[in-house]
């Protein structure tokens, strides 16, 4: 599996890997990756939640 790749401190990456074992996760990488899916999921679904407050404001549901 070979892509992009990013630079991450050595203390967070130490960090990470600690964070890593205590969950469970196999690897580093995977753990990384489902920790940066969620966010960027979380980051999504807060732009959606906007676009309804748009709406319901518009159709004078909300102020």
């Amino acid at each position: 599996m070979f892509g992009p790749k990013i630079k991450i401190d050595k203390s967070l990456y130490e960090r990470l890997e600690k964070a890593a074992g205590k969950a469970g996760y196999a690897t580093t990488d995977e753990f990384i990756i489902h920790v940066l899916e969620r966010e960027v999921s979380q980051l999504e679904r807060g732009q959606d939640d906007e676009e309804v407050r748009k709406q319901l404001r518009g159709l004078g549901y909300i102020e």
